[in-house]
């Protein structure tokens, strides 16, 4: 397994081990012992799976105060993945990176608490797994609209199918600071 680091702290995209041969492939998509010791400890306590059609964007979406940090894998499918740091001490506050993640790189990103999370597919469809470090909390949960122009997130969508939900988020400087991690 490979750890890759990336342009925010704490998130990091996973090469898992892919052993292939003439009937296909085999990897373990979680261990907890060998993702403690490459520095992803925290407990998994839910997991999730979205399956999407192409065009589809889903974010960008957080927990706050009951905070997830997320475990990000493409069952099927390709998409652009992204995290947005939201710790309002943050020197990287507003700052967001990106994964590619497909059935064939069979990549993971980690997104620690305190960032928001979305993504849109490039692929006909994609069944996208995601383990969580918090159920879900209606209460917490909290979003900031896709195209905000002060984060200038390069989609590779110009026109994404999305939730009603999604496209009444808040730009992330109107999200009162009581909102958002610190």
């Amino acid at each position: 397994m490979k750890v890759l680091e990336t342009s925010l702290e704490g998130v990091v995209i996973i090469e898992p081990d892919r052993f292939e041969d003439d009937r296909g492939f085999f990897m373990e998509t979680y261990h907890r012992e060998r993702y403690a010791k490459s520095g992803i400890g925290p407990v998994f306590v839910q997991d999730n799976l979205s399956f999407s059609i192409r065009g589809s964007l889903r974010g960008l979406h957080y927990q706050f105060p009951a905070a997830q940090a997320k475990l990000v894998l493409v069952i099927k499918g390709d998409i652009f993945d992204v995290a947005v740091d939201i710790r309002r001490e943050s020197r990287t506050f507003g700052q967001w990176t990106w994964a590619r993640l497909s059935d064939e790189n069979s990549q993971q990103v980690y997104i620690p608490e305190g960032f928001a999370h979305g993504f849109c597919v490039l692929s006909e469809t994609a069944l996208v797994m995601y383990k969580c470090t918090a159920v879900y909390a209606p209460a917490s949960e909290g979003g900031v609209l896709w195209n905000d122009p002060d984060l200038d997130i390069s989609w590779p969508v110009s026109e994404p199918l999305l939730s009603g939900k999604d496209r009444l988020h808040p730009r992330l400087r109107d999200v009162p600071l009581e909102r958002l991690p610190a």
